[in-house]
């Protein structure tokens, strides 16, 4: 006989913790191992249990969805991480699939194709809402076309940020530099990421490096 299938449910909402739960209670070869309702609270304890799933939403208080997905890989590349929201923007699409999330369902599914997409997590298969998968399909359409780079969606301010970023500042050096508060540069670094489609600052770096944004020497 073989084991079921470990999951971990992260969502900052516990009646919608305990309808998914009840329901997948009902999938003989599933087990809910634990519960969490922050990405604080989901790493700690997806490090203890190494859960074959974890099934996530994507907006919580506290670390957000992207980065809690990123840790979790970092503690357990094992579990795969299926995200589970409401929100299908492309500022959360993107670099929630590239921090490491290998689906990514909106919370309007039928609890039968959820049952589906964990199946097939498993199983390492992805599993892409209707209208997520539309929308990757456009962008990687889009991402041929090389006289529009994308740095070109960025206002002036955020390609300021950019720059020293890729010159290895802080968000505390960036804040004195710009005379501008540390919390607004979190928020210029969020919009620069979720533009560019990266899942964090070095991807960005490295982004800024290769299209010339920063040259060699430092200077922009």
């Amino acid at each position: 006989m073989t084991n079921p299938t470990s999951i971990i449910l992260v969502d900052d909402h516990e009646v919608v913790r305990n309808g998914v739960r009840a329901y997948l209670e009902t999938v003989k070869d599933f087990q809910v191992v634990g519960e969490a309702g922050s990405g604080e609270e989901a790493i700690q304890l997806i490090a203890d249990a190494i859960p074959d799933v974890v099934l996530m939403d994507l907006i919580m208080p506290g670390m957000d969805g992207v980065e809690t997905i990123r840790r979790i890989k970092q503690v357990s590349p094992r579990s795969q991480v299926v995200v589970l929201t409401s929100f299908h923007e492309d500022v959360h699409i993107f670099p929630a699939l590239k921090a490491g999330a290998i689906s990514y369902i909106l919370k309007d599914m039928k609890m039968d194709k959820l049952v589906d997409a964990l199946h097939r997590a498993v199983q390492g298969e992805v599993t892409l809402h209707p209208r997520v998968a539309a929308r990757v399909l456009q962008n990687i359409r889009g991402e041929t076309d090389e006289t529009e780079p994308l740095f070109t969606e960025l206002t002036d301010r955020e390609l300021d940020v950019l720059k020293l970023i890729a010159s290895g500042l802080t968000n505390s050096q960036i804040a004195e530099k710009l005379v501008i508060s540390e919390n607004t540069v979190k928020g210029h670094v969020s919009n620069i990421l979720s533009k560019l489609h990266m899942a964090d600052r070095t991807q960005a770096a490295v982004y800024a490096w290769q299209r010339g944004i920063v040259h060699r020497e430092g200077s922009a």
